[in-house]
C-alpha cells in the first residue's frame, strides 16, 4: 500500500502546485497590462505639452515605436519580475536536497552552475548593443516608409519609386546584418545553457563516485538527484531570458526617459494680463528653425481686422505661431486676452463625422450651426455627402476637396465662439467667387465675426481696402503699419508692391468688382503633402478620389461609394470578429509558405539534427539507468576504476553530444529565419510600391505601415524563436512517451485515451486564442491613428485648448484595447483555464507511471522506474509548454499571412516593357486624345466621356472647368495614375498605354499642386538617382529664385529637409518643386495651378520664368485663375466629362459661351483682355 500512496500523494501535491502557480501568474499579467496602459497615456500626454525643438527630434514614427514597442517591453517584463526572487529560491532547495542526497560532491555541480553566471553575463551584454542598433534601423526604416507611403502619388508621377526602395532596401540590409549576429549570439547561449544540465550532473556524479570508492550510485540516488537537477534547470534556463528582458527594458526606459523628460513648450510666452490692450506684442525675438522674428512690435485693439501681408517666407504664419506660444522666445512677451481659435493654412481635419469636426467638442446648436454652415458655404457640399453633417471623414480629410476642408476648418474656428481669430491664409484653398462669399459672410466687416479681433494672413490684395489695419512684414521685421488708405498714400514697400502686382487701376469699384481676382486660385491642402491616400483636390478640380461626374446625383453616389469604403474602414475597428469568426485556423499554406521562404534544405536539416539531439538525450538516460545497475552487482564488492571512468566518460560524450547538435541546429534555423524575413520584407516592399494608386486612397495608411512596422517585426523577432522551442519541446515530449511505453509496456493503455483529450482541448482552445489575439490588434489601430491625427493637428488642439478632451479620448481607445488583452490574458493563456487542464493531464501521467510501476514492481528494473518516473514529472512541464507555444506561434504566423496578403495585392501596369520609346521621344511634344473615356473604378461611372482632341507640340493650352468638370482626372490620366476604360492617348504618335509606366512618366513633368518634400538631403529631393551635376542644379535653383536661400543655408545643397519640407515655407517648397521640373527638362509639362501659395511677386516670377524656360515645350496649364491663361495658345473649356468649347481666349469671349461666363465671373471683360 505504500506505493500505491506514494503515488496518490504525488499527484495531490502536483495539482495545488498547478493551481497556486495559474493564480500567481494571471496577477502578473493583468499588473504588466496596467503598467503599459499608464505609460501610453503618458506618452500621448507629452506629445501634447512638447516644445518644437523636441518635436523635432522625435519623428511621429518614433514617437509611435515608443507607444508600441517600448511600453510592450515594459509589460513584459512584469511577467517576470517575480523571478527574480524565486529563481534563487528554487536553486537554494534543490542545492540543500542535493546535499542530503550525495553530500559534499554536490559542490561541484553547484560549481559550474556559478561559472555559467558570467558567461551568461557577458551574452546579455553583447545582446544589449545588438539590441539598440537593431532599433536604430527599426526606427529609419518605419521613418522612410511613412514618407514614401505618405508622398506616393509624388512618387508615382515622377517615377521615383526605384531610387526610394534602394533607400528601403540599404537600411533593411544593415537591419539584417544585425539580426544575424543576434541569431549566432541566442545559438551560442542555447548552447551553453543546454550543456549546463548534463555537464552539472556529469561533474557532481563524477566526484561522487570519484572521491572514494564505497559511494556506489544506486539508482535511489542517481534518480532523485536528476529530478532534482531537473528542477534546477529551468530557473536557470530562465535567468537569462530573464535578464535579456530586463535589459531590453533598460533600453526602453531610457528611450522612454529621453522623450518624457524633453522640454515642454514655455507656458509664460503668452500673457493674460488684463492692465494691457486685447492683443500686445512688445518687442519680440523669436527664433525657429532659421533665426525669424528679429524684432516684432504690435498692439491690436478689439474687435480689429488686421491683415498681415509680406512676401513668401517673411514670417507671416510665424507670427501667428509665436501668438499660439509655439515658437521659441529670445526675450520680449506677447499678451493675449480671451480665448483663441486659429485656423492652419493647412487644413486639418479629423478622422471624424463632419459635424464632430465643426463642433470640435463644443456642445451642438442647431440653429447656429445651420448658420456657421450657411456662412461658410458648406451648404451645397452637404447636400452631395452621403449622411449630410453626419458623414463620416476618413483620415485626414480624404474624401473632402482642398477647398472644403479649408472651410470646414473655417467653420470650426467660427463656431467656436473664442474672442481672437488667427487666420491662416483661409481664402488661398477655395475659388475666387467662394473666397469672396467668405470674406463677406465670415470675416470681413460685415461678416459672422465682425465683433471679434480678427488676425488674417493674406496674399490677396483685393481684400485689403476692407480691413482696419495692414501689417506688412519684411524678413521677420514688421516694415510698415497702418490702413489701406494710409500705407497706400505714404508711397512705401507696401504701395510700390500694389504698383507691381496690383491691377492697372487700383480703384475700390474695380476691386468689388473682381474681387480676388488676383488671389489665388484653389490649392489642395498645400505642403503637408503626402497623407495617406491623400488626394489633391480642389475646389475647382474635382477630387481623384471622388471622381466626381457629371449631375450631382451621380456625384452623391461616388460620394457614397468611398463612404462604403470608409464605413468598412471603421466597421473593422468596431466589429472586428464579424470577419474573423469563420477563419477558424491559419492555412496550411501559410507554414508552408514560410517554411519556402526559410528553405526547404535549412528546414530539412535542422529537424534531422534535432532528432538526433533527442535520440542522444534518450540514450544518456538509458546509460545511466544500466550505470545504476552496477549498484547491484557490485553489492559489497570493490568498484574497478576502469569501468568508473567509462560510466563518467560516456555518459558525459552523450551530454555534450546533446548540446552540439543544439547549437547546430538553432543556428541553422535562426539563419533560415533570417532569410524568411529578408525574402518577405522584399517581396511587400517591391509590391506595396507597384499598387495602383486606387489602393492608397482607400486603404488607411496606418494600416499599410502596419505590416512593415509589426508584422515585419513579429517575423524578425518572435517567430523564430517560437520555431526553434516548439521544435525542441514537441521532440522532447515525443521521445519521453516512447521512452515510458518501452519501459513500462502497461502504459501504452492510459496514453492513447490522455492524447485523445489533449488533442480536443488543444482545438478548442488556439482558435479561441487566436481570434483574441486578432481582436487585440484591431483594436490597437485606432489608439496608433487617433495619435497620428493628434500629433499633426497639434498646433490646432493647443490653439484651442483642448489637450484634456484629446486625452479622454485616448484613454477611451487604450480602454477599448484593453478589454481584448484582458479577455485573451483571463481566458486564454492565463486564467489559465488551459495550463490548468494540461497540468492536470500531465499529472495523471506522472500518477499512473507511478501506479504501474508499483503494479509491476516484481517484473521490472528499479532503476527503470527510476527513470520513466523521474521522465514523468519533466512532462507536466514540457505538456503546457508546447501548447502554449503552438497557440502563440499560430496566432504569430498570423504576421506572414498578412505580409503575404499585400505581396499579392495586383500591380499596376509594367514599370518597363518590350516596347520602349526611343531616347529621345518625345521630341516634337505633339498630343492627341482619340475618344478617351475613363473610370476610376470599373463599378463606377465614366468621368472623362469620349476625349478628343490634338494638341501640337510647343502649344500653350489652359485648362478650364466648374468643379467636377473632370480637369484632374486628364492629368491623372495622361501619367495612367487611372488606366483607360476606351480610347487612347498619344504622345508623337506613340500609343501611351503600350508602353512601360516609367518610360511614360519619366518623359513628362507635372508641378503638382501640393509641395511634397521627403526628408533628406535638398540635393536627394531635387535628383533621387543623382543623375546630375552640382552646377546643374545650382542653375536650376537660380532660375526657381532659391539660389539666394540655399547659398546662404550652412550645407547648401545638403542641408537636411524635415519630415514633409517642415523647416521650409509653403512657398519655398513650391519652388524647390518648380526647380525638380526645371531639372527634367522634359518636352510636355503639366502645371497643376502650382502657384497659389506664393505672394503675388513670386507667381509674377514663375509664370516669367515658366514662359521663358518652358517656351520649347508644351505646357498644359489647369487654371483656376483664367488670369493666368489669359495668354495660352488655346484654352479648352471642360464641363462635366467632355470638352464644349476649345479655342484661342479671344476667339472663346466673343463667342460668349462657357468661357465668356466664367471670365465675367472673375472680373475679366472683353477690354480688360485686350489691354492684357
Amino acid at each position: 500500500w505504500e506505493g500505491y500512496f506514494y503515488a496518490v500523494l504525488l499527484l495531490v501535491v502536483a495539482l495545488l502546485q498547478s493551481l497556486v502557480l495559474q493564480q500567481f501568474v494571471r496577477r502578473c499579467f493583468v499588473l504588466g497590462m496596467k503598467v503599459r496602459a499608464a505609460l501610453m497615456a503618458a506618452v500621448y500626454k507629452k506629445a501634447l505639452v512638447m516644445s518644437n525643438d523636441n518635436r523635432k527630434e522625435s519623428t511621429v514614427g518614433e514617437t509611435v515605436n515608443l507607444m508600441s514597442a517600448d511600453a510592450q517591453r515594459f509589460n513584459d517584463v512584469t511577467n517576470f519580475i517575480h523571478l527574480l526572487w524565486s529563481c534563487p529560491l528554487q536553486i537554494i532547495v534543490s542545492v540543500v536536497f542535493l546535499w542530503l542526497e550525495l553530500g559534499p560532491s554536490t559542490l561541484a555541480g553547484v560549481a559550474v552552475m556559478l561559472l555559467m553566471v558570467p558567461v551568461n553575463g557577458l551574452l546579455a551584454n553583447q545582446a544589449k548593443k545588438i539590441q539598440r542598433e537593431n532599433m536604430k534601423s527599426k526606427d529609419k526604416r518605419l521613418k522612410i516608409m511613412n514618407e514614401i507611403l505618405n508622398g506616393i502619388k509624388t512618387l508615382k508621377l515622377f517615377a521615383w519609386e526605384p531610387s526610394f526602395q534602394t533607400q528601403v532596401e540599404d537600411i533593411r540590409g544593415e537591419e539584417l546584418k544585425v539580426m544575424r549576429k543576434f541569431a549566432y549570439l541566442t545559438s551560442f547561449s542555447t548552447f551553453i545553457s543546454n550543456c549546463a544540465p548534463t555537464l552539472v550532473s556529469l561533474a557532481t556524479f563524477a566526484v561522487f563516485v570519484g572521491v572514494s570508492s564505497d559511494n556506489i550510485l544506486t539508482a535511489e540516488k542517481a534518480f532523485t538527484s536528476i529530478s532534482l537537477f531537473n528542477i534546477l534547470r529551468q530557473p536557470l534556463s530562465m535567468l537569462p531570458t530573464l535578464i535579456a528582458s530586463i535589459v531590453q527594458t533598460a533600453v526602453s526606459k531610457k528611450r522612454l526617459e529621453r522623450f518624457l523628460g524633453g522640454d515642454d513648450l514655455e507656458s509664460d510666452i503668452v500673457r493674460h494680463d488684463s492692465s494691457f490692450g486685447k492683443l500686445t506684442i512688445s518687442t519680440v525675438f523669436f527664433t525657429l528653425l532659421l533665426p525669424l522674428f528679429p524684432s516684432v512690435s504690435l498692439d491690436i485693439k478689439p474687435g480689429g481686422l488686421v491683415a498681415v501681408v509680406g512676401a513668401v517666407g517673411s514670417g507671416k504664419s510665424s507670427l501667428l505661431s509665436a501668438l499660439l506660444g509655439e515658437m521659441h522666445r529670445t526675450k520680449g512677451f506677447i499678451n493675449i486676452q480671451g480665448s483663441l481659435a486659429f485656423v492652419p493654412q493647412q487644413a486639418w481635419i479629423q478622422n471624424a463625422t463632419l459635424r464632430d469636426n465643426i463642433l470640435f467638442g463644443s456642445p451642438y446648436e442647431e440653429q447656429r450651426f445651420e448658420d456657421i454652415l450657411e456662412a461658410c458655404a458648406l451648404g451645397p457640399d452637404l447636400k452631395l455627402l452621403s449622411a449630410g453633417d453626419l458623414t463620416e471623414i476618413g483620415e485626414k480629410g480624404i474624401n473632402l476637396s482642398g477647398g472644403q476642408k479649408q472651410r470646414v476648418s473655417l467653420a470650426r474656428a467660427a463656431y467656436s465662439q473664442a474672442d481672437i481669430f488667427l487666420l491662416d491664409d483661409p481664402l488661398s484653398a477655395v475659388d475666387s467667387h467662394v473666397g469672396k462669399h467668405l470674406f463677406d459672410k465670415v470675416i470681413g466687416p460685415n461678416g459672422l465675426l465682425k465683433d471679434k479681433t480678427r488676425i488674417l494672413v493674406t496674399h490677396g490684395v483685393s481684400f485689403l481696402p476692407w480691413v482696419d489695419e495692414v501689417v506688412v512684414l519684411v524678413n521677420g521685421r514688421v516694415s510698415e503699419v497702418g490702413s489701406y488708405q494710409s500705407l497706400r498714400a505714404s508711397k512705401g514697400a507696401f504701395s510700390e508692391f500694389l504698383d507691381t502686382y496690383g491691377t492697372e487701376q487700383i480703384e475700390v469699384s474695380l476691386i468689388k468688382k473682381r474681387v480676388r481676382e488676383n488671389n489665388q486660385g484653389t490649392t489642395g491642402e498645400f505642403g503637408r503633402a503626402s497623407l495617406p491616400g491623400k488626394i489633391q483636390a480642389e475646389e475647382d478640380n474635382g477630387s481623384y478620389n471622388q471622381s466626381i461626374c457629371l449631375s450631382l446625383d451621380s456625384e452623391a453616389k461616388q460620394r457614397k461609394h468611398v463612404f462604403g469604403v470608409f464605413y468598412c474602414l471603421k466597421m473593422e475597428c468596431h466589429f472586428p470578429g464579424v470577419c474573423f469568426l469563420f477563419d477558424m485556423q491559419v492555412k496550411f499554406s501559410v507554414w508552408l509558405q514560410y517554411v519556402q521562404a526559410m528553405g526547404w534544405g535549412y528546414a530539412f536539416w535542422a529537424l534531422f539534427i534535432y532528432v538526433m539531439q533527442n535520440v542522444a538525450f534518450i540514450g544518456q538516460n538509458l546509460w545511466l539507468s544500466d550505470w545504476t545497475n552496477d549498484a547491484v552487482e557490485y553489492y559489497n564488492q570493490t568498484y574497478s576504476p576502469k569501468k568508473r571512468d567509462t560510466r563518467v566518460g560516456v555518459f558525459g560524450a552523450l551530454g555534450m553530444a546533446q548540446g552540439l547538435f543544439v547549437f547546430l541546429g538553432t543556428l541553422l534555423l535562426t539563419n533560415a529565419a533570417v532569410n524568411a524575413s529578408r525574402l518577405l520584407h522584399s517581396r511587400l516592399l517591391n509590391n506595396v510600391l507597384r499598387v495602383p494608386m486606387v489602393f492608397f486612397d482607400t486603404t488607411p495608411l496606418g494600416r499599410i505601415l502596419n505590416r512593415f512596422a509589426k508584422d515585419i517585426f513579429t517575423i524578425d523577432e518572435i517567430i523564430p524563436h517560437l520555431f526553434s522551442s516548439w521544435i525542441i519541446h514537441l521532440l522532447g515530449i515525443v521521445g519521453t512517451i516512447v521512452f515510458l511505453c518501452l519501459s513500462t509496456p502497461l502504459f501504452i493503455i492510459v496514453i492513447i485515451p490522455l492524447a485523445v483529450i489533449y488533442f480536443f482541448v488543444q482545438r478548442f482552445y488556439i482558435p479561441t486564442s487566436r481570434q483574441l489575439r486578432r481582436l487585440e490588434s484591431v483594436a490597437r489601430s485606432p489608439i496608433y491613428s487617433h495619435f497620428g491625427e493628434t500629433m499633426s493637428g497639434l498646433s490646432v488642439i493647443r490653439a484651442y485648448n483642448h489637450q484634456e478632451r484629446f486625452m479622454k479620448h485616448n484613454e477611451v481607445t487604450i480602454d477599448e484595447n484593453l478589454k481584448t488583452i484582458y479577455s485573451r490574458i483571463i481566458v486564454c493563456l492565463l486564467n489559465r483555464w488551459l495550463a490548468v487542464r494540461l497540468q492536470f493531464l500531465g499529472n495523471l501521467v506522472v500518477f499512473f507511471a507511478a501506479v504501474f510501476a508499483v503494479i509491476s514492481r516484481n517484473s521490472i528494473d528499479s532503476s527503470l522506474v527510476g527513470l520513466s518516473i523521474s521522465y514523468a514529472l519533466n512532462v507536466t512541464l514540457t505538456l503546457s509548454f508546447v501548447v502554449n507555444i503552438t497557440s502563440q506561434l499560430e496566432t504569430n504566423i498570423v504576421a506572414v499571412e498578412r505580409v503575404s496578403e499585400y505581396a499579392e495585392l495586383e500591380n499596376e501596369a509594367p514599370w518597363v516593357t518590350q516596347d520602349r520609346p526611343s531616347e529621345k521621344w518625345p521630341e516634337a511634344g505633339r498630343l492627341q486624345f482619340v475618344d478617351y473615356k475613363v473610370r476610376y473604378r470599373p463599378e463606377l461611372d465614366l468621368v472623362l466621356k469620349g476625349i478628343s482632341c490634338d494638341i501640337s507640340g510647343t502649344e500653350k493650352i489652359g485648362i478650364v472647368g466648374r468643379t467636377g468638370a473632370g480637369k484632374s482626372s486628364l492629368t491623372n490620366c495622361l501619367f495612367r495614375i487611372i488606366e483607360a476604360a476606351d480610347g487612347r492617348i498619344l504622345i508623337d504618335d506613340v500609343d501611351i498605354s503600350k508602353i512601360g509606366l516609367h518610360d511614360l512618366r519619366n518623359r513628362l513633368t507635372i508641378i503638382p499642386q501640393d509641395p511634397v518634400l521627403f526628408s533628406g538631403m535638398l540635393r536627394m529631393n531635387l535628383d533621387p538617382f543623382d543623375k546630375f551635376s552640382d552646377e546643374e542644379l545650382w542653375r536650376v535653383l537660380e532660375l526657381s529664385h532659391l539660389k539666394d536661400y540655399v547659398a546662404g543655408l550652412k550645407e547648401e545643397l545638403q542641408h537636411e529637409v524635415a519630415e514633409g519640407g517642415e523647416n521650409l515655407s509653403v512657398g519655398q517648397r513650391q519652388l524647390l518643386c518648380l526647380a525638380r521640373a526645371l531639372l527634367r527638362k522634359s518636352r510636355i509639362l503639366i502645371l497643376d495651378e502650382a502657384t497659389a501659395a506664393v505672394d503675388l511677386e513670386t507667381d509674377d516670377l514663375i509664370q516669367t520664368m515658366i514662359r521663358k524656360e518652358f517656351s520649347h515645350c508644351t505646357v498644359l496649364t489647369i487654371a483656376h485663375r483664367l488670369h493666368s491663361i489669359m495668354d495660352s495658345s488655346r484654352v479648352m473649356v471642360l464641363d462635366a466629362g467632355k470638352i464644349v468649347e476649345f479655342d484661342s481666349p479671344s476667339n472663346l469671349m466673343e463667342k460668349r459661351g462657357h468661357f465668356y461666363s466664367m471670365a465675367k465671373d472673375a472680373g475679366i471683360t472683353h477690354e480688360s483682355e485686350t489691354s492684357l
